[in-house]
């Protein structure tokens, strides 16, 4: 497939069939390359890398492609994909402690990344300061994609895993502003001119992405659609409209999908774990998708002379760059410095730099080649390094939580002629809620359990049946109690059957609830 890079050949049928085949085939080989991912410990990122290297022109599919601009491109597509579905991923309960540092180590922590980087690319590389500031900028966005990929493995306490998230959903934007900003031609801009124009590109993309979101959410909780199917293709698009929004309003798109995004996953949406399930399969084709493309534009054998530039480049990242934005980032935070060690290494590069090395090749800035080269060697090494012993030092640090109570699956369906809700509930393994009879539940007035499914077989409960793990339960609620039905469920799920007198009752009917299902 030499000619993959011809743009003046017209795409025939005959040509479409054979797109269509080795695409399959390659999603195939890379959900295949998953398991083996997982089991190393690996961020599956660098088993798509590869695909894409071996695919490549010194690879067995002989493929000549170096069009920069139209990975870039196809990348930042990708990642608004990416972003959109780790915000929906994200629970608001989580996150919402871990913003105020999340936010510093999106700001000031990316500072003094960005400095200590290009300080030690000028005076231990040779760079020029201007290909010195922008690798320095590159490299000091942690990626989305590897941090929620690596992050939903390891049990980690909340707010690490909060912060973590925030960071790497909230960093890009300042990093893909600094990076535009050093490839523009002329002398780079003042410090404060770019402080300025980044706190305004974040406060309107932030602005856009929150309302997007509420309105979005909104919209769907009010209006019943003729099909499941329709949710997921909405919440979709209602996200990607809040990328593009931001961008073209001249703010930061990125914090715009992820906002949105994150609206939209804590807005208890019907359908919700179809619609969950459509977004994790469709980040895993942007994921894919992305790497492939990115190890097809790398040339490995010109990266001899820059290993060792980008050995050092990411040693100082890794072991001073990092660590010091971390204690700085986080100086105003009584943070234990356990979790500030564990921070300083979960700090994981991955397609997000490696995107943001295109910038520079389309801007045709000088030595843009060796500059992608170098962030390319620098990720696939300390991705090498970081993500495998991430859970090890997580371990040494004693910062691995044993799993609690599992959270309830409970899926909601409309009925609009009834003014009511259909809620499908799965008890997982861990649940509190095993044990418990129908009638312990305290179900609020105008709600009630009205079918158990058990090992295949479903039943109508009567008040004394005991719930096992495994149930999967059909709940019927009115429209006025649909909310404080779902609570008591997710309370008894994790307080048991005396949620009520541990201050779980979340609504419910119990003694400390003032809800009184009427």
């Amino acid at each position: 497939m030499p000619g993959l890079a011809r743009r003046e050949q017209p795409l025939t049928v005959h040509h479409l069939n054979q797109l269509l085949l080795v695409c399959s085939l390659v999603l195939l080989v890379a959900v295949a390359a998953v398991r083996i991912s997982s089991r190393s410990g690996l961020p599956s990122l660098l088993v798509y890398l590869g695909i894409g290297i071996a695919m490549g022109q010194d690879g067995v599919g002989n493929v000549h492609f170096n069009n920069a601009e139209l990975t870039q491109v196809i990348g930042y597509a990708a990642l608004v994909v990416i972003l959109a579905e780790g915000g929906l991923g994200t629970k608001w309960k989580e996150i919402k402690p871990a913003l105020p540092a999340a936010t510093s180590l999106a700001l000031v922590g990316i500072a003094v990344s960005v400095g200590v980087t290009a300080t030690a690319a000028h005076y231990l590389i040779g760079l020029e300061w201007r290909q010195a500031l922008i690798i320095g900028a590159v490299v000091s966005s942690t990626d989305a994609a590897a941090v929620f990929s690596v992050l939903r493995k390891v049990p980690l306490p909340a707010r690490v895993t909060g912060i973590l998230e925030a960071e790497s959903g909230f960093n890009d934007a300042p990093v893909v502003i600094l990076v535009v900003a050093f490839c523009t031609a002329g002398p780079v801009e003042h410090w404060y001119v770019l402080l300025g124009e980044i706190t305004l590109e974040l406060a309107i993309g932030a602005a856009i992405g929150l309302a997007v979101g509420w309105l979005g959410s909104w919209g769907l909780r009010h209006v019943a659609l003729p099909a499941s199917g329709l949710y997921p293709i909405a919440v979709m698009a209602i996200a990607v409209s809040a990328y593009a929004a931001g961008a073209l309003a001249h703010g930061s798109g990125f914090l715009a999908v992820y906002l949105a995004a994150m609206m939209l996953g804590n807005a208890k949406l019907p359908h919700w774990p179809a619609t969950r399930g459509f977004a994790e399969g469709l980040g895993w084709i942007a994921q894919i998708g992305m790497f492939v493309l990115l190890g097809l534009l790398v040339t490995p054998h010109e990266m001899g002379d820059d290993i060792a530039p980008a050995l050092v480049i990411g040693l100082v990242l890794t072991m001073v760059a990092r660590p010091l934005s971390v204690v700085v980032g986080l100086l105003p935070f009584r943070i234990p410095w356990q979790e500030q060690t564990l921070l300083s290494w979960a700090g994981l590069r991955g397609a997000v730099p490696i995107i943001l090395a295109t910038i520079p090749m389309v801007s045709g800035i000088a030595e843009s080649r060796r500059i992608f080269n170098i962030v390319f060697v620098l990720v696939v090494a300390y991705t090498l390094i970081q993500g495998p012993t991430l859970p090890w030092l997580a371990r040494k640090l004693r910062l691995g939580e044993s799993e609690g109570a599992a959270d309830l699956g409970i899926e909601s369906a409309p009925l609009e002629r009834l003014r009511g809700h259909l809620l499908s509930v799965a008890i997982p393994k861990g649940s509190r809620m095993h044990g418990v009879e129908v009638a312990e539940l305290r179900m609020p007035s105008g709600a009630a359990v009205t079918l158990v499914v058990r090992d295949g077989t479903s039943f109508v409960p009567l008040p004394t049946t005991v719930l096992r793990r495994g149930d999967e339960l059909l709940v019927v609620a009115t429209d006025p109690v649909r909310d404080a039905a779902e609570r008591r469920l997710r309370a008894v799920g994790q307080g048991g059957k005396l949620a009520g007198w541990l201050g779980l009752a979340g609504n419910g009917t119990g003694p400390h609830s003032r809800h009184s299902g009427q």
